[in-house]
């Protein structure tokens, strides 16, 4: 972000990046002492945010996949359900997590999940070309995430992508994420991969569809700038 300042503790309106996302959670009823794993910067996030959270820290950045696996240890036996949601992405409401959290308890799937569709990859919507794409069978199902870069042209037409905010039962999530391979290009143990892991394993998936603007994340100063233009945008259409 060309900044001392830790990403999530970017200020929006006056206020960290991440707290908007801590006040929606709250809110939401889903976890009023939710956890965060931090990083090199572990403490100036608990200085800037305070003791209302449980913080689990993750020495190395090996990917969303591992990140969540940090907290195994914190949250193993404790809670039935996880949802994991990311500190740049300031925009998911607070009734968008209760939805998600209902959903996933009503379908009770090993893995419950919010998608957006966006009409095109123009002006603001962008950034969601590099998002993976939705792909499903002729009944609606989710059968593959299809990561941009690997995408083939006509994958990469489809509309529907995947933002990554997802809830998972946690016995399931705990046993699965094992199972991570870093195989990849930038050697991470990605969260998405247990999508392919439930599909193949014939489990039950629950989706449920997403405002766009929930889903915008910040991770450039390209973004930040973006972030701030649909702000002003959202306050004049409002007032």
């Amino acid at each position: 972000m060309q900044s001392d300042t830790p990403k999530v503790l970017v200020p929006l309106n006056g206020r960290p990046m991440i707290q908007h996302l801590l006040d929606a959670i709250k809110a939401s009823g889903a976890d009023q002492r939710p956890v965060l794993v931090v990083g090199h910067n572990a403490d100036t996030l608990h200085s800037a945010l305070g003791d209302s959270y449980d913080y689990v820290y993750q020495k190395e950045q090996l990917g969303t996949g591992h990140a969540v696996q940090c907290a195994e240890s914190l949250l193993a036996g404790k809670a039935e359900n996880i949802i994991v949601l990311y500190g740049d992405h300031p925009f998911v409401g607070t009734e968008t997590i209760a939805n998600l959290q209902a959903l996933h308890e009503r379908e009770g799937c090993v893995l419950s999940m919010m998608t957006s569709i966006v009409e095109d990859f123009n002006d603001w919507r962008a950034p969601f070309a590099d998002f993976g794409r939705i792909v499903r069978d002729a009944e609606g199902r989710i059968i593959s995430i299809v990561e941009a870069k690997d995408a083939t042209s006509a994958e990469r037409e489809l509309r529907e992508v995947n933002p990554a905010f997802f809830a998972f039962k946690a016995d399931w999530l705990w046993n699965n994420l094992k199972k991570l391979r870093n195989d990849n290009a930038k050697g991470e143990y990605y969260l998405t991969d247990l999508v392919r892991i439930a599909i193949t394993g014939g489990e039950c998936l629950a989706s449920m569809r997403i405002d766009p603007l929930e889903s915008i994340g910040v991770n450039t100063p390209e973004h930040l700038t973006l972030v701030h233009t649909v702000m002003r945008h959202q306050g004049s259409t409002s007032s």
